[in-house]
């Protein structure tokens, strides 16, 4: 088990770099995960504020007590704090910046879903004599649904790099063997959150 990134701590929380890999909560069958790795190399309990999807990696907050968990939660819910992702995705989207609003399905439950995006780079690249672009793409969640950012870019043909659940598959495997891509290409790269009246902004 390798040591979990800290970026920062105070009274409250813990802003954290979750591996690639490694699930935020534990489970039948699961080894590792988040609620419990994290616990044994702190030496005390977390408290769960928001998940990431095991195969996105990057920053998130976790809670020293069951109360400040629930604070946390509603800053998020509220907007005080602002989730940034990073994604390389297969494609190109039809604008350099937009917004992609498309219910998604949760639990049976059809639920609005928003996001922003911008494109920070293309680069057209040709594996096998064939032409392929890949984008780099930032995104910001109005609404927090499951998979949100993985559903949409698919949506608008222009899916994660490494996605096998919602994404190019024939492209994927394409990509892994001659890139070296293996896994889902998304990263929580940016967190500003409100602390004693003041923004704090972390970036990796």
């Amino acid at each position: 088990m390798k040591n979990i990134s800290i970026l920062y701590e105070n009274d409250e929380i813990l802003v954290i770099d979750k591996p690639k890999g490694l699930c935020v909560q534990g489970g039948v069958g699961i080894t590792h995960s988040l609620d419990k790795d994290l616990p044994l190399q702190l030496g005390f309990q977390i408290f769960l504020v928001h998940r990431l999807d095991k195969e996105t990696s990057g920053l998130m907050i976790v809670a020293k007590t069951a109360k400040y968990a629930a604070k946390w939660s509603k800053l998020i819910s509220s907007k005080s704090v602002q989730k940034e992702y990073r994604a390389l995705c297969i494609g190109h989207l039809p604008s350099k910046k937009g917004v992609i609003r498309s219910n998604v399905i949760q639990h049976g439950e059809e639920k609005k879903a928003v996001t922003y995006y911008s494109v920070e780079n293309e680069e057209e690249i040709f594996i096998s004599a064939q032409k392929i672009i890949l984008s780099t793409v930032l995104l910001k969640l109005e609404t927090g649904r499951m998979h949100q950012i993985r559903i949409h870019l698919a949506e608008m043909n222009c899916p994660i790099a490494g996605d096998d659940k919602h994404g190019n598959f024939k492209l994927n495997k394409i990509l892994k063997k001659e890139k070296g891509i293996k896994a889902l290409s998304l990263t929580s790269y940016k967190l500003t959150i409100p602390v004693d009246g003041k923004k704090l902004t972390f970036e990796i």
